[in-house]
Formats: C-alpha cells, structure tokens, sequence
C-alpha cells in the first residue's frame, strides 16, 4: 500500500473517531440531563440535580466506555429515550397538549367524515363485474320532438335542447335485439315503495324493476339462491319471484337461509323469494343505497298500480324505462352510439307515429359506471363547498399547531442553552423537536382517527328523514383516513421544523440568563405574526359562511307560507290496486275519512296526493275557454287534489267564491278553485269565478278562488295551481295523504289512528307519519346541514383564533418584559403599555380581518346559488363576522396587555 493510501485510511480512521466521540459526548450530554431532570422531579435544585448526575455517571472517560460496548442497541436506546422525555415534556404541559392534540383531531376527523362522504358521492362505483365497461342510454332532443309521455330524470343542456335517460319498453326491447355493437343491453327502473306483507306485517319496501339477463349483464352472484333470468320476464303477468336485499334478508329475516322459496305479499300479490343479493350490490341506480326488492318486468302491473290500467310493457307513447349496455372490447363509444342511434330511429318509426312538426331524438352514451348517479348530479357542489370548508379547518389545525410550537420554543431556550453547555450537539437538539412533533401528530392522527369513525354516518343522518329508516351508510374509509392521517402528520412535522430550527440557534450565554432578551435585541417573530394573520383570515371566511347560511335558512323558516303548519299530522295510505282498482279506492278514501274524523281529539281531517312543501309537484295542462292563452306552446299550472275539508284544515283562506263541499260528488259537474297566482297569469283583470278551463281534455269550472301557498319547496314562490276534488278524479288516486289537524301529540294520537285503519283493512300499514313542520324541515335539510357545520367549523376557527392571538401576545410580552420596563422606568404609563399591546393585536386582527373578507367576497360566487333572501357579500353578514373577529381579537389580547402593564420596572431590569 502506498503513502497517499496509507494517509488516506488513516484519516479515515481518525474522521470516523472523532464523529464516534462527538456522538458519545451528546449521549452523555443526553444522559446526564435526563437523569438531571428526574432528580429535580424530585426536588432537588437545578445545579445540584446536574452536579450529582455528573458524579453519579462516573466521568467522560469510563461513560465513552460504556456507550461503546451498547453501541450495537444505541439507536433504539436513543429513539425510547427521545420518545420518553418528549412524553415527559408534552405531560409536563398538558394545557398545550390537549389543544395541540385537540386542534389535530378536529382536523383530521372532519376531513376524513367529509372526504369519506366525498368518496362515496363523486368517486364510488356499483359493485358489480368492471363497472368502467358500463354505459347508461340518453337522448337528446328539440323542445318540438315526438310527442311521448316521460317518467324519469330530464334536464336541459347548454345549448337548450332537453336530455334525458327514458325509453320505453318496446323501444328497450329493439334496442337489445338489434344491438351488434355492445356486449349486453339491459333494463331496469326505480320504483320508490311498494307494500310488502311479510308473516302477516305489512310495511313500505323499496323497488327495482330488471329485465331478465340483469345479472348475468352485470355480472353478480346471490349469494344464496339465483338471480333474474330471462324465464322470469317471458310475459306480463308470468314470473311472480323476487330477488331481495341483504339489508332486507337481514332486517325481516334475521338472515336465515330458510328464506329462499318463502312467500310473502307485495301489494297484497304472493310472490316467491328466490335469492338474496350480495352486501356491497345495490342495483344498478345507485351506488349509495340499495331497493329492498328486484323483480322482473313481467310483474309491472304489481309493482306500478299507479299505471295498472296502462299497457306498461307494450305502450310505446310512455317512455319510462332505463336502459344500459356493456361496451365490447375494440369498439369506440362513438362507433357504438352512431349504431344505436341508427336503431333508436328505426325503433321510434317503427312504434310511434311521428307528426310533421316533431322530430326524432338522438341517441348518446353516458358513462354508467355510477348508475344514474343523482347523488352526485344534486350533491357535487354542496359536497365540494363542505370539502373547502373541512379543509380550511385542517390547515386552521395545522397553523395553530406551528404557532404553539414556536411559543413553546421560546419558552424552552433557557432549557435548550443547558443542554447546549453540556454539550448536546444541535443535531441532537433538532431529533428531540422533530420527536415531539411526530408524537403529537401521530396522538392528534389517532383522536381523528377516533372521531372519524364516530362521525362517519353523522351527515347521512342528518339527510334522512325523521320519519324514514336511514339507508345509506357511509363506511369508514381506511385509504381516506390514510391519505388526511399523512397529510396532518407530514404538516405537522413541516410546522415543527420552524421552533426546531429555532431552538438550534439558541445562544448558550444569552439563554442561561435569567432573562435572555435585552432591550436592544427586539424579535419580531414575523412568522409567528403571519400564523396568526392566516388563522384569523380563515376564521373570519368560515364565520361568513356561518353566517350566510345560517340567515339562509332563517330567512327560509321565516318565508310566508300561505297556510297554517301548526298541529297538522301527515301520513300516507297506498292501497294496492289490485284490491281497490278505481273507482273502489275513492270509496276507501271516503270511508277512512268518516272512521279517522269520528276519533276523539281531531278537530278536522283531509285528503290530498301530495303534501306541501314536500319537493313533489303535479302540473297539467291549463287553457281557460273563450280567452287567449297566455302563450302560444302548451300552457300549464300545477295542481292538486284534495278532500272538501281542504281549505279550512290548512288555513288556506277563499279570497272569492267557495271551497269544495259535500254538492261536489263523483257524478257533478266539474269544478275546480284556483289560486290567486293563477288568477293573475291567466285572468287578468277578469274574474274567473264561473268561467272554465280545458285541462286533461276536460271542461271544469272555477268556483273559488283562494291565497297563494308555497308549493314544492320554500324557495320558490307560490306558482299558479288550481285544486280538484278527489271524489272527481275518474281513474282515482293510487295513494293520499291524510292531514289531521288535532291538539294531541302524535304519540297520543296515533294508536287510534292505526287501529281505524285496520278497522277498514288490515293490510294497510300507514306511511311516512310525520307533522307538517317536519315536513317542511326535510325539505331545507341541505341549508340546516350547511347552517350546522359551518357555525361549528366558525366557532371551531374562533377558538383556535383566539388561543393563537393569546399565544402570540403573551409570547410578545415576555420577549418584551424589560423593554417594557425600561419604558415604564422612563415614564410610561400603564394605560399607554395597555393600549400598546391591545394595538398590536388590533392591527394583527385588521389585516386578518381584511383578508378574510376579501377571500369570502371572492369566493362568494361559489354558493351564491344555495343562498336565499341574501347575496354572497351581503354587507350585514361581512360587519358582522369583522366585528366579531375583532372584539374576539382585542379579548384574546387583553389578558397579556393587562400583564404588561402591571410589570414592575425594577424587577424587569434586575438582571440587566
């Protein structure tokens, strides 16, 4: 070996023991104040405590010795003993603790509720075999297309032309035949409750219609007994089987696998039981939520009573059916939906006679992986706006986190100077911050992991109903939880690099003063400043939110209603049409109305097919005789049918004329009272009273004339409606709501009602028993929703505010203690060092202030739309939430500036 090889090892050797004793001499370091700190624990003094454990340890010398015999398990000595003094220190002060653990949960337990629900809207998929393959059938068409009855989801597209996803059963049955393009072409459709009897209990269930190769289309097994096959869906009338839900399997059988060939009554029909579907399946609609029952098409006069006088399965004039393929390998969508929309033309030829005027629609692909995703076409933009809002909370966590850790930094230079003059590299003193933040993110990630878990089906059940069992369950989400988990720890580790950073640059000689900042040596903590400006900046934007939305929905619950809610119990009764075809079921409703109005405590009683209020509209044709319409296509108002005792139970006052009563019979003369918004687009400056109108090719009179009510919904205003009796209706109502307006409470009450009801017939349950008042809460679920989580996630940010604010004014103080003094000793008054530090806050306040504002204005537009009675910069709302903030700012100050100004100038300048 040659010289230059030789010095080279040798310097090697000499680098490697010089690093080896660097090393020991922090370990020793390390020792020796651990055991130090033990002993003071004990109470003896700080000097005594380090003299003794210098002692005790037996000198540099024979501790080298030591170190290097154990230095096969120093690493993971020195991780256990990083994590027990961290765990010592973080116990030490369990005030900043529980608000750092705090501050994280929250965080990490909102965004893990929020992006699980997220998921389960926006980006989960039906659980059957490669749903990407899947495409959902639509159309588009003119405004003057062919002239067809629709039963299903429409809307408009940009260019004005209507889109949507119904066929009806024959055009479904040429589009399969005909199809040479995609693997497989299947039907289904939603049919939203039905009346089941199972061992002699009736209930409402939930339904899906499916033509015979659904299954084997989609590719899913029953895991007990068989799907739908094509034998099942021959013939109308043919097939009485049923498919049921694990849900339902569970529920109303206790999942025994007895149930495969039960019997059981679907509106009041014995059909057989012949598979239960898998768990995660639930049809090819939804992916949130699965139908209680799958049957064939074959029994679609069972399960569609309403349409049991139509020809469902051979009317090609009603297009209610949806329709779904899966793609075939090689074949482009656009070559696809060209070929089907060959075949839809020639269908609709085929079937329908098409007018001069009217055009044929056109056929289009949409993606199907989702099934008809409503979920994510209603809820996107609410479900984005709460993603912001967790996530502003999270990074509110995270800046709270990192300026508690630069306050507590601060505090700790005096024992980091300790550790220095014993000899602790800054390597060592970087490892132990970088420790204790890892231990609170890892504690803060398990409490969210915590509160995640809890709070996973808190949002769908605040969408449920209070009347309806909750179906959908948001399952917790091990991959969201682990990306929100990563993202919080990764943050709070990028947080703690700051105070880390800081504590490595802590003066030996200046910190093991009693007091380590001269008047001369100001730090201004400019990051710590900017924290707290960010953190009030994003409190002020979720307190405008708050806001907003918390006057949307008073502004809401506080719009005229145009009738009295007040003591109104609802409940529906569905008879099935198999028993009470028309007009027997008018007489059904006649004689439970005379059985329910004989129970003692009910001061009047109701019919109408829909509840108020209850997001269902009815609307039909309207063109008043004798008059010009009131424009040149098809006009229309909305209408209602209800009992004779209408008006009067619901407090809807007859502005002119009469109400209906007991001269208008099923053989009279067609009458109808209008509302006074029907009056005005129609008739105006003409009194209707007596005058009649064409509306389902019928001639009816006018006979009163009544207030305006809100509809569907609150939001929109009262639209032109007139009502009909019940008792007129020829081909009679497949279900009504009851309203009994009674001072009993409904728990009192409702055994009377269900025992006159089975008085009249048994095997009908009553339905959906909820009062008007909840039923006009369900319908501003969303802004409740909303309303709740925004006020929580404010408050939640003022908190955290304003524990900022203290922790930078208190951190400011201390730095500040003998400048403080020195102006008190020149003079100063203390109502002046008062003023001086609430002015600091104040301006910290002002700019956070004026960014949160500016930030809530700009993104405004982004729900401007979910917003009633006010706009997004509503000037009210925005002084608000800045008064707030400030007076939350300058009472956060104010305890520090009170320290401040009680200093006491020569104890402040002692050690100067």
């Amino acid at each position: 070996m040659g010289l230059a090889s030789r010095t080279k090892t040798w310097w090697k050797a000499v680098t490697r023991q010089e690093q080896l004793n660097n090393e020991i001499e922090d370990e020793l370091a390390f020792h020796i104040e651990s055991y130090a700190n033990d002993l003071m624990r004990d109470g003896l003094p700080r000097e005594e405590a380090f003299r003794r454990a210098r002692i005790e340890l037996g000198g540099v010398a024979v501790q080298k010795e030591n170190i290097r015999e154990a230095w096969g398990t120093r690493a993971w000595d020195e991780l256990r003993s990083d994590l027990r003094y961290a765990w010592r220190m973080l116990a030490k002060s369990p005030g900043f603790t529980a608000i750092a653990i705090g501050s994280l949960a929250l965080g990490i337990g909102a965004n893990t509720t929020i992006f699980t629900i997220t998921k389960q809207i926006l980006l989960d998929k039906l659980a059957v075999h490669k749903p990407d393959e899947l495409r959902l059938f639509a159309w588009t068409a003119a405004k003057k297309a062919i002239a067809h009855h629709t039963w299903g989801y429409w809307d408009q597209t940009p260019d004005g032309k209507t889109i949507c996803t119904s066929f009806s059963y024959p055009i479904y049955q040429q589009l399969r035949q005909q199809n040479h393009v995609l693997q497989e072409v299947f039907a289904f459709k939603n049919f939203p409750r039905l009346t089941a009897t199972i061992d002699g209990k009736a209930e409402a269930v939930t339904a899906q219609m499916v033509s015979g190769n659904f299954y084997q289309a989609l590719g899913v097994k029953p895991i007990l007994g068989r799907g739908i096959q094509d034998a099942d869906d021959t013939a109308p009338g043919s097939g009485p089987v049923a498919v049921i839900s694990d849900a339902l399997w569970s529920r109303r059988f206790g999942r025994s696998p007895d149930v495969i060939g039960k019997t059981v009554q679907l509106n009041l029909t014995p059909i057989t039981i012949i598979g239960v579907n898998p768990p995660g399946f639930t049809g090819a609609s939804s992916v949130q939520s699965s139908p209680d029952v799958f049957l064939p098409f074959s029994m679609a006069p069972i399960a569609a009573p309403k349409w049991a006088d139509k020809p469902l399965l051979t009317d090609a004039n009603f297009w209610w059916v949806l329709v779904m393929g899966r793609v075939k390998s090689g074949i482009p969508d656009e070559t696809a939906r060209a070929a089907l929309d060959v075949t839809l033309n020639a269908a609709v030829r085929s079937t329908m006679t098409i007018e001069k005027d009217r055009s044929i629609p056109s056929f289009t692909l949409q993606d199907g992986s989702r099934g008809e995703n409503f979920a994510g076409r209603n809820f996107a933009k609410p479900v984005y706006v709460l993603m912001a809002l967790s996530g502003f909370v999270l990074l509110l966590a995270c800046a709270n986190l990192a300026n508690l850790l630069l306050a507590r930094a601060s505090s700790r230079q005096r024992e980091m100077s300790v550790r220095l003059a014993l000899g602790a590299g800054r390597s060592r003193i970087l490892r132990q911050m970088f420790t204790e933040s890892l231990l609170l993110s890892l504690a803060g990630g398990l409490a969210g992991l915590l509160l995640g878990y809890l709070g996973r089906n808190a949002i769908p059940r605040l969408l449920s109903s209070s009347w309806e069992t909750t179906t959908t369950n948001s399952h917790f989400d091990w991959k969201i939880f682990g990306f929100t988990a990563t993202i919080s720890i990764v943050t709070g580790l990028l947080f703690g690099l700051a105070p880390a950073w800081q504590a490595t640059r802590t003066q030996v000689s200046s910190g093991l003063k009693e007091n380590a900042q001269s008047a001369t040596q100001r730090n201004h903590n400019v990051t710590g400043k900017a924290i707290v400006i960010v953190q009030i900046a994003l409190s002020g934007l979720l307190l405008v939110g708050a806001g907003l939305f918390a006057r949307t929905l008073a502004n809401l619950n506080n719009s005229h209603l145009g009738f009295r809610p007040d003591n109104l119990l609802l409940f529906e009764i569905q008879p099935p049409r198999t028993r009470y075809a028309a007009p027997k079921d008018i007489a059904l409703y006649r004689q439970l109305e005379e059985r329910l109005t004989s129970i003692p405590g009910i001061n009047s009683i109701t019919l109408a097919d829909m509840a108020l209020i209850s997001n269902s509209i009815s609307n039909s044709d309207f063109a008043p005789d004798g008059l010009s319409q009131k424009a040149k296509d098809d006009s229309s108002a909305y209408t209602i049918a209800v009992g004779q005792t209408y008006f009067s139970t619901m407090g809807i006052p007859i502005r002119s004329g009469r109400g209906f009563n007991e001269t208008d019979t099923e053989t009279s003369r067609l009458v109808a009272v209008v509302n006074q918004q029907l009056v005005k687009e129609f008739f105006p400056n003409v009194n209707p009273i007596g005058r009649t109108f064409l509306s389902d090719k019928k001639h009816i009179e006018i006979i009163g004339i009544s207030g305006d009510t809100r509809y569907a919904n609150l939001r929109d205003e009262p639209p032109a409606t007139f009502y009909l009796p019940y008792r007129q209706q020829p081909e009679g109502e497949q279900e009504m709501t009851f309203a009994i307006s009674s001072t009993r409470d409904k728990a009192s009450i409702l055994p009377a009602l269900r025992d006159a009801v089975a008085s009249v017939d048994k095997d009908l349950p009553l339905l959906d028993i909820r009062t008007q008042n909840e039923q006009i809460a369900e319908t501003t679920k969303e802004e409740r929703i909303f309303a709740s989580l925004t006020s929580g996630f404010g408050m939640l940010a003022l908190i955290l505010a304003s524990i900022g604010i203290y922790g930078i004014m208190a951190y400011t103080v201390a730095r500040r203690t003998n400048e403080i003094g020195i102006r008190m000793a020149l003079g100063a008054q203390s109502g002046r060092v008062l003023r001086m530090v609430l002015r600091e806050g104040s301006w910290l306040a002002g700019i956070g202030v004026i960014a949160g504002l500016a930030i809530a204005v700009a993104m405004g537009r982004l729900i401007a739309s979910m917003l009633y009675g006010l706009k997004s910069y509503d000037p009210l709302t925005l002084s608000g939430a800045a008064l707030f903030l400030v007076i939350i700012a300058l009472a956060a100050s104010w305890i520090p500036a009170r320290r401040a100004a009680s200093t006491d100038p020569i104890k402040a300048l002692r050690h100067e």
